[in-house]
């Protein structure tokens, strides 16, 4: 389980909070060091709408989760007003800064292979979230900017500020507040007319984050307002119905099927039923929107 530290002991880490690696909704993080050597990142919680439940929340649930492609939490500060998580620290930092780079198209390696790869290991760790645990843990803000990439870029899934954990037996959870961010939580997160809430709403988002990869774009660009691609997923959507082509620039043809098959599994994400679905492209098989 992960152990509690002291203000003192999380400023020692961090030399005083030398190395800013980022800012995140509810705080900054600073690069830090354990004294047995090993690194980490600390994030220091500054937002006063973090509540106590909501850090306990996080604390509980990452606590006792321990997966290859879930992020691990090696320790927590609750001192009054202060409050830290420890985590491991992931060196290449989160997905978005990869995929949306306007030097580089992604990571030195970052091949089509390797998005491939990224989109799959990241939908094993939602996976667990979902059915490998003691209960179902929704995390209700899957996003590149919450996908984090180890020294290998093997991605890892992180911050559960937002989570809720229910029994397995329950097909739907009651959620209260509205959660989630916008641009990838699922339409019934924001009404309940479009339906219940479930797993199925972690994978909606999944599905977001999968077309954000392909299109090395956030989903909707108003810089391209009055283009039909200033909404990605529905001009791939068009494109695939057709039997078009993406228009990807510098990529060979095996890449091209990577990046279709990501597009088709990510439109899958958002299906009660994919023989609903109208694409010509039959040859990834008929599966339901879930894992």
């Amino acid at each position: 389980m992960p152990k509690r530290y002291s203000y003192a002991e999380i400023m020692a880490m961090t030399n005083h909070f030398e190395v800013h690696l980022g800012k995140g909704g509810f705080g900054s993080v600073y690069k830090g060091q354990l004294r047995r050597g090993c690194l980490i990142a600390v994030k220091v919680l500054e937002n006063s709408k973090f509540s106590a439940e909501e850090f306990i929340n996080e604390v509980s649930t990452i606590g006792r989760i321990h997966h290859v492609n879930v992020v691990q939490l090696v320790g927590f500060c609750a001192e009054g007003s202060k409050r830290a998580l420890v985590y491991e620290y992931m060196p290449n930092g989160s997905l978005d800064r990869h995929i949306f780079s306007k030097v580089d198209r992604g990571m030195t390696s970052s091949s089509w292979t390797k998005l491939h790869e990224i989109g799959l290991a990241t939908a094993r760790g939602i996976e667990y979230l979902h059915v490998g645990c003691d209960v179902c843990i929704l995390h209700f803000d899957i996003k590149s900017h919450n996908i984090l990439l180890n020294h290998n870029f093997h991605p890892k899934v992180s911050d559960f500020g937002l989570a809720k954990f229910y029994p397995k037996e329950n097909d739907f959870v009651s959620v209260s507040a509205t959660r989630g961010t916008i641009g990838y939580k699922a339409p019934e997160l924001v009404s309940r007319n479009f339906g219940p809430i479930s797993c199925k709403s972690d994978v909606y988002s999944f599905r977001m984050l999968l077309l954000e990869m392909v299109g090395g774009r956030r989903n909707s660009d108003t810089r391209i307002a009055r283009s039909s691609r200033a909404y990605f997923p529905s001009w791939v959507y068009d494109r695939i119905n057709l039997g078009e082509d993406l228009e990807l620039p510098n990529v060979s043809e095996i890449e091209v099927v990577i990046a279709k098959k990501l597009c088709i599994i990510g439109l899958w994400c958002i299906l009660s039923e994919a023989s609903r679905s109208s694409f010509n492209d039959q040859s990834y098989g008929n599966v339901k929107r879930k894992h």
